[in-house]
């Protein structure tokens, strides 16, 4: 049994399992104590479990990573999300690789500013890596107000003087409507989120310029919503796509979680995949490796963003007369089995 198992089977990310046998700042006592009872039930003794140093980390040498949880997009275990767990082991290495120790922290969206200051007072850090996935302009103002040295990761807002390291979500929106035109398919539908965040609305704008590029529209009867971070066949998309005159031949849908779902949902109704309609997904987290069909996706480099911001931040801990950058992280397309050629569809079809 490896770290990995003890992970996946505590319901945490791989990071937070190596916290919890070092004994090791970056979670909570609550979590820790969970980890260590699910690895003595299955077995697994740590080589060591360092005991913590009774000396605390200098305040120059902790860098913070910052996540607001709720219900819709930054749950409770979002670190034991494939794309949020990915970017953690990321960024931990890369924190360590240029000589800080990461604090991953978690807190309330709706007490943001009172919590994250109860944090930087037991235990002050350097700078802030603030998790802006679903976060207002707002939001980040508040954390702001309590630390000066921040950088937001997965987000972007034109209009603030902050430093932001995000996803070209624009790039892979025009990316997925440009492939799958080049395909040959003509009528395209869209899954969408039911929640709008900038990283959704940034991809839905690139997918209807590159539609727009080749004379194309999208048909009202073809989008639909869904929730963002489920993987289960959705009852409402099944009565909606029944209720269809006639399918689309390809859906591009705004995450991989969503095109999961929508693979699953379209199962139960006896729709076959990539035979009668292509799924297109985004992020390219580890289950499109193992849907059936393994998805067509859009890569996104995790290692990339959080090398950026990492060394984004450091930089400014090192000259503080740098001023505030915004950055985004190109994406491209990682070609599956759940997408095919339109013509190769009609061959099939006969």
């Amino acid at each position: 049994m490896k770290i990995d198992d003890i992970a996946r089977l505590a319901g945490v990310s791989k990071t937070a399992v190596s916290l919890a046998f070092n004994n090791k700042p970056g979670i909570s006592q609550q979590t820790k104590d969970h980890i260590l009872k699910t690895a003595s039930q299955y077995g697994y003794k740590p080589r060591s479990v360092k005991k913590r140093n009774d000396t605390p980390l200098k305040k120059n040498h902790i860098i913070r990573f910052v996540a607001c949880k709720n219900t819709e997009v930054i749950t409770e275990q979002y670190d034991s999300q494939p794309f949020f767990s990915e970017l953690l082991n990321y960024l931990t290495d890369i924190v360590r690789e240029n000589g800080f120790t990461l604090a991953i922290s978690s807190i309330d969206i709706h007490q943001l500013a009172d919590d994250l200051s109860q944090l930087e007072t037991e235990q002050e850090s350097a700078g802030i890596l603030l998790l802006g996935t679903d976060l207002t302009l707002e939001k980040i103002e508040e954390a702001r107000s309590v630390h000066p040295n921040i950088v937001v990761l997965d987000t972007l807002f034109e209009a603030s003087n902050t430093s932001f390291v995000s996803i070209n979500n624009f790039l892979g929106g025009y990316q997925a409507g440009e492939f799958l035109y080049n395909l040959g398919h003509r009528e395209i539908g869209f899954i969408k989120s039911n929640m709008r965040i900038y990283n959704f609305s940034r991809r839905e704008a690139g997918f209807l310029q590159a539609l727009d590029k080749h004379g194309l529209s999208l048909r009202e009867a073809n989008v639909f919503e869904v929730p963002p971070m489920q993987v289960l066949a959705q009852e409402s998309l099944k009565k909606a796509i029944s209720n269809l005159k006639s399918l689309p031949s390809a859906f591009f849908c705004e995450n991989d979680y969503m095109a999961i779902s929508t693979i699953k949902t379209l199962h139960e109704l006896g729709i076959k995949v990539p035979e009668q309609v292509s799924i297109m997904g985004f992020d390219n987290i580890y289950e499109a490796n193992i849907i059936s069909p393994e998805l067509t996706t859009i890569q996104v480099r995790k290692d990339i963003l959080a090398k950026s911001a990492v060394e984004k931040l450091v930089t400014y801990l090192a000259n503080a007369n740098i001023g505030a950058t915004q950055s985004l992280v190109n994406t491209e397309i990682i070609q599956r089995n759940s997408c095919i050629p339109y013509k190769l569809q009609q061959e099939r079809s006969l």
